[in-house]
C-alpha cells in the first residue's frame, strides 16, 4: 500500500490524490509513489481517464520539498536525480489516455509543473498559480522553462519565472493556463463530469489525438500534416472505428472496447 498517493477509481476514471500534509509538497518518495502510480494507471485496461488532486482545501501541490534541496545540492549525481524528475513528469504527459490536474488550492513550484504536465487543468477559486523558485536563487527545474511558454507564451511565462509571483485561478484562466475555473470545492466534481464526456468516446481516437497534437506541435506545420495523416490511417484499422460508423450508420449509441 502507498503511503503519500490513493487512487479511487468509478466508472473508468481513476482519481490520483497526493496526500502529504501540510501541503503535499513533492518529495522524494511522492515522487517515487507517483511514477508506481502512473505506470500502472497506463497499464490498466480498466482505466480511461485519469484526474490528479491533492488532499484537504489548502494545496494541490506547494512545491518540491525543499528541505530535499541541500542533499540534493551536494549530490555528485546531481543531474541524474534532476532527470530522476522528468522521467516521471514525461510519463505522466505521455499517459495514452486524457489527464486533468484538479488545482485546489496552492499550486506551486513542483506543483505547477505536475500541472503542466497534464491534458487539461480546472482551478478552484481560491487557487493559487506559480513559478517562485526564484525566489529561492533557483528556477523551475521540473519542466517548468519548456512547458509554461508553450501553454501561455513566451512573454508570460518570463514575467512569471522572473517575478516568481504566483496568480489567481481567473487570471490563469485568462493567459491559457487553466481551462475552467470552479467554485471551491467543485473542482473534483467538474473534472469528473468533463472525464465522462471523454470517457464515452473511444480511448483509441482520444489517445491519437494525443498523439497527433503533442508530437505535432514540436514539428513544422507541413511534417505535422503527415503525422497527422499517418495517425489518420492508423486510427481507422480500429475495431472502434468500424463500430463508430456502424452505429452512426444503424442510429444507435456506439458500444467501444477501445481497441
Amino acid at each position: 500500500m502507498l503511503e503519500y498517493v490513493t487512487v479511487d477509481t468509478k466508472d473508468h476514471i481513476a482519481v490520483v490524490t497526493i496526500h502529504n500534509p501540510p501541503l503535499n509538497v513533492l518529495s522524494s518518495a511522492v515522487f517515487t509513489e507517483l511514477d508506481e502510480t502512473f505506470q500502472r494507471l497506463e497499464n490498466d485496461a480498466d482505466t480511461l481517464a485519469i484526474l490528479i488532486t491533492g488532499k484537504g482545501e489548502k494545496a494541490f501541490v506547494a512545491g518540491a520539498d525543499i528541505k530535499e534541496f541541500p542533499n540534493l545540492a551536494n549530490s555528485p549525481n546531481m543531474k541524474d536525480a534532476v532527470m530522476r524528475t522528468h522521467r516521471v513528469m514525461n510519463r505522466l504527459e505521455s499517459i495514452p489516455k486524457p489527464t486533468i490536474a484538479v488545482l485546489n488550492g496552492l499550486t506551486l513550484g513542483g506543483g505547477c509543473e505536475l500541472a503542466l504536465a497534464c491534458d487539461l487543468r480546472i482551478a478552484e477559486q481560491h487557487a493559487q498559480v506559480g513559478l517562485p523558485e526564484v525566489k529561492l536563487g533557483l528556477f523551475p527545474g521540473g519542466g517548468g522553462t519548456q512547458r509554461l511558454p508553450r501553454l501561455v507564451g513566451t512573454a508570460k511565462a518570463k514575467e512569471l519565472m522572473y517575478t516568481g509571483e504566483s496568480i489567481r485561478a481567473e487570471e490563469a484562466k485568462g493567459v491559457g493556463l487553466v481551462n475552467h475555473v470552479v467554485p471551491s470545492g467543485e473542482g473534483l466534481k467538474e473534472a469528473s463530469k468533463l472525464a465522462n464526456k471523454m470517457t464515452a468516446h473511444s480511448l483509441a481516437a482520444i489517445s491519437r489525438i494525443k498523439r497527433a497534437v503533442d508530437e505535432g506541435t514540436e514539428r513544422s506545420l507541413e511534417d505535422g500534416i503527415d503525422h497527422e495523416a499517418h495517425l489518420f490511417v492508423d486510427v481507422f484499422q480500429t475495431e472502434d472505428m468500424r463500430e463508430g460508423v456502424q452505429a452512426f450508420i444503424e442510429k444507435r449509441k456506439p458500444n467501444y472496447v477501445h481497441r
